[in-house]
């Protein structure tokens, strides 16, 4: 399986868990994931009372520099402990 196979599968299993990973967790999905597809970051920080978006904006800026394969592994990692945490 090819690594962008394996990322993909690993995102659509992620969705399946039976409880909802903490915030953090999901900033980090979120984070990794955006690197993995887009790369650096490419739009402007929300506004200071959009906190949702805000945060989402700094778990994406926070991978700048990354590597699209860099961020794939370590989204396959997190989300395996998400899903042996929070079971499927």
């Amino acid at each position: 399986m090819t690594l962008k196979a394996e990322f993909e599968q690993y995102a659509e299993d992620v969705k399946k868990v039976k409880a909802t990973p903490t915030d953090q967790e999901l900033l980090d999905l979120y984070g990794l994931y955006k690197q993995a597809i887009v790369g650096d970051i490419n739009i402007d920080k929300p506004g200071i009372t959009e906190l949702k978006g805000k945060a989402k904006w700094e778990a994406w800026n926070s991978r700048k520099g990354m590597s699209n394969e860099d961020a794939m592994n370590a989204y396959i990692s997190l989300a395996k402990k998400a899903i042996e945490k929070y079971g499927m």
